[in-house]
C-alpha cells in the first residue's frame, strides 16, 4: 500500500510486482502522471497496471490505455472481480518468471554443449590418428584431418560414405550378437586389430583400428581409431631378417667356435709340453753347467796357489778374472734355475689364505746379516692376509729389500719402509726406499731378465726384479714402480685378499 505516487515509485525502486493498482486520484500527483513515471523506467516497462476510478470517463480511459493500462476497474469496487483480475496478472507473472528461468538454463545448458563440442572437436583433430565416427549403420558422420591425410580424401567426400570404402574389412557387431548362432564380431568394443586399409589412389597399406561405441539419443555412434602402422610393420620385417641373419651367424660363429676351440685346445697342450720341456731343460742345464764352472774355478785358484810367485802380474790378473767371470757365470745360472722354478714350484702348491707379514718375516731372516752390514733401516707396518703362496711370496719380499739395500744412495744411510693399503678386493703392497732412483725410461725395462742398469760395479744377475714380476703376475696381480732419480724408488705389487 503507497499513499501517494512518489511513495508508489520507491517501491518500485526496491522490488518488482506482478501487477499494480494506481487510484486515478491521488494527491500530489494522480495515476496518470504516476503511471507515465512508472513506464519511463526498464524496470517497471511492462508492469501490468490497473487503474480504479469513480466515474467513467472516455478521455481517462483514452490516456489510460496510452499510458499502458491493462484494465479499468469503476467504484463501487466488487472485490471477487478484483481478487479474480489480479490472481490472473499474478499467475501470468509467475509462468513468465519461471519460463525466464527456463532460458536461461536453456541457453547456459546450449552454451555447455556448444563448449563441450568445440572441445570433443579439438580432441578429435589434436588426435595423433585418423578417428572416424559413424552411426551404427556404419556411415560416416564425422572425421578429423588426420583421416584426410592419411586417406587422400577431402572432408566432405567422405561424409555419409560407409567407412568400409577406407577399410573394407571393418565390421562391427553388438555383444548381443553373440547369444545366437550367428559370425562372432570382428572386434568387441574397446579391442583392437589389424587390417587392411585403402587410400583414395587405390594402394593399400596396414593399419591397427580399435572400436569405443556410445550411445546417444539419436542411437549408436562408433568411434574407429585408425593408425598406419606401415613403418611398424616394416620395422618389424627388418627385425625379423635382422634375427634370421644373427641366427645363422650365431650357427655359424658356433661352429667356427667349435674349430677354434679345438685348435685353441691342441695349442695349449702343444704349449704346456713345450713349456715343460723348456723349464726341465733349464733345470737340467743349469745343473750340468754348474759342474764345468766349478771346476775351472776349482783348477783356477789350484793354478793360481801352486804358482804363486812364479807368473808374472799379467797372468795372475788373467787367472783373477777367470775365477771372478766363473763364479758370476755361477750365480747368472743360480738365478735362471730360481727363475724356471716358480712355475715350477707353482704346480705341486695351491694358493691358501697366507700372510704377508709371515712372508716378510722369512725374507728378513734371511737378510740378517746383510741388514747388519749395511746398517739399513727397515720400517714396517701391518700387513695383510691375501690368497697366494707364502714361499713365492717371500721371494718377492727378499728380493725387492736386496734391490733397496744394494742399490742405496752413496750420500746417505739406506732406508726402507714397507706398508699396504687396500683397493677394492686387491690389496697393494709397497716397498719404499731412499736409494739411487731410476731413470723414467728404464722403469718397465728393469723387470726384463738379465736387465742391471749400474754396470758391474754392483753384484747382480739382473734377475731379481723379473723373478718379482713372474710370482706376482702368477697370483693374478700386478707389480710397477715409481721413481726418481736420486729420490729413490716405491716398487707396488697387488695381491687378492683372502676373503675375496
Amino acid at each position: 500500500m503507497a499513499r501517494s505516487g512518489k511513495e508508489a515509485l520507491r517501491y518500485l525502486l526496491e522490488d518488482n510486482f506482478a501487477a499494480i493498482l494506481l487510484d486515478v486520484k491521488m494527491p500530489e500527483m494522480d495515476g496518470f502522471e504516476t503511471a507515465e513515471l512508472i513506464r519511463s523506467r526498464p524496470r517497471s516497462r511492462h508492469t501490468p497496471i490497473l487503474f480504479l476510478t469513480g466515474y467513467s470517463n472516455e478521455e481517462h480511459l483514452f490516456r489510460g490505455y496510452d499510458l499502458g493500462a491493462v484494465d479499468f476497474l469503476f467504484k463501487p469496487i466488487v472485490p471477487e472481480v478484483l481478487r479474480s483480475k489480479v490472481a490472473v496478472f499474478v499467475e501470468l507473472s509467475r509462468k513468465a518468471k519461471l519460463l525466464e528461468e527456463q532460458a536461461t538454463v536453456l541457453r547456459e545448458q546450449a552454451a555447455t554443449l556448444q563448449k563441450a563440442e568445440q572441445q570433443f572437436r579439438s580432441l578429435l583433430e589434436a588426435a595423433p590418428d585418423a578417428m572416424i565416427i559413424c552411426r551404427a549403420s556404419g556411415d560416416i558422420a564425422l572425421i578429423n584431418s588426420r583421416t584426410e591425410a592419411i586417406f587422400g580424401y577431402p572432408r566432405a567426400e567422405l561424409l555419409d560414405q560407409h567407412i568400409r570404402t577406407l577399410v573394407p574389412g571393418w565390421r562391427f557387431d553388438m555383444l548381443s550378437a553373440l547369444d545366437d548362432d550367428s559370425e562372432p564380431p570382428y572386434l568387441q568394443p574397446g579391442s583392437s586389430g589389424e587390417l587392411d586399409a585403402v587410400r583414395r589412389d587405390g594402394s593399400t597399406f596396414p593399419v591397427e583400428i580399435s572400436l569405443s561405441p556410445l550411445e546417444v539419443d539419436g542411437g549408436l555412434l562408433i568411434t574407429t581409431a585408425i593408425r598406419d602402422i606401415t613403418a611398424r610393420k616394416l620395422a618389424e620385417q627388418e627385425r625379423a631378417r635382422a634375427e634370421e641373419e644373427v641366427r645363422q651367424l650365431n650357427a655359424h660363429l658356433e661352429n667356427l667356435n667349435a674349430s677354434l676351440e679345438e685348435r685353441v685346445l691342441e695349442r695349449t697342450e702343444a704349449l704346456l709340453r713345450s713349456n715343460d720341456e723348456l723349464a726341465q731343460f733349464a733345470y737340467i742345464a743349469s745343473h750340468d753347467l754348474q759342474e764345468p764352472l766349478r771346476t775351472v774355478s776349482l783348477y783356477t785358484q789350484l793354478l793360481g796357489s801352486r804358482y804363486e810367485g812364479v807368473l808374472d802380474g799379467d797372468a795372475e790378473e788373467f787367472m783373477g778374472y777367470i775365477t771372478d767371470n766363473a763364479a758370476r757365470m755361477e750365480l747368472l745360472i743360480h738365478d735362471l734355475l730360481e727363475f724356471s722354478r716358480v712355475e715350477a714350484d707353482g704346480v705341486n702348491r695351491s694358493f691358501t689364505a697366507t700372510s704377508c707379514d709371515a712372508a716378510l718375516e722369512d725374507a728378513l731372516a734371511n737378510l740378517q746379516a746383510r741388514i747388519e752390514e749395511s746398517d739399513v733401516t727397515i720400517q714396517r707396518d701391518p700387513l695383510p692376509v691375501v690368497h697366494g703362496d707364502s714361499i713365492q711370496l717371500g721371494r718377492v719380499f727378499l728380493n725387492l729389500l736386496i734391490n733397496s739395500i744394494k742399490y742405496r744412495h752413496p750420500d746417505r744411510p739406506p732406508h726402507i719402509h714397507v706398508s699396504a693399503i687396500p683397493q677394492g678386493s686387491v690389496w697393494v703392497v709397497s716397498v719404499k726406499d731412499n736409494g739411487m732412483g731410476i731413470e723414467p725410461e728404464y722403469r718397465e725395462k728393469v723387470f726384463g731378465i738379465f736387465k742391471r742398469l749400474h754396470g758391474r760395479d754392483n753384484p747382480g744377475t739382473g734377475m731379481g726384479l723379473a723373478i718379482c714380476r713372474k710370482i706376482v703376475t702368477r697370483h693374478g696381480g700386478n707389480i710397477w714402480v715409481e721413481s726418481a732419480p736420486g729420490d729413490g724408488s716405491t716398487f707396488f705389487f697387488t695381491l687378492r685378499a683372502a676373503e675375496a
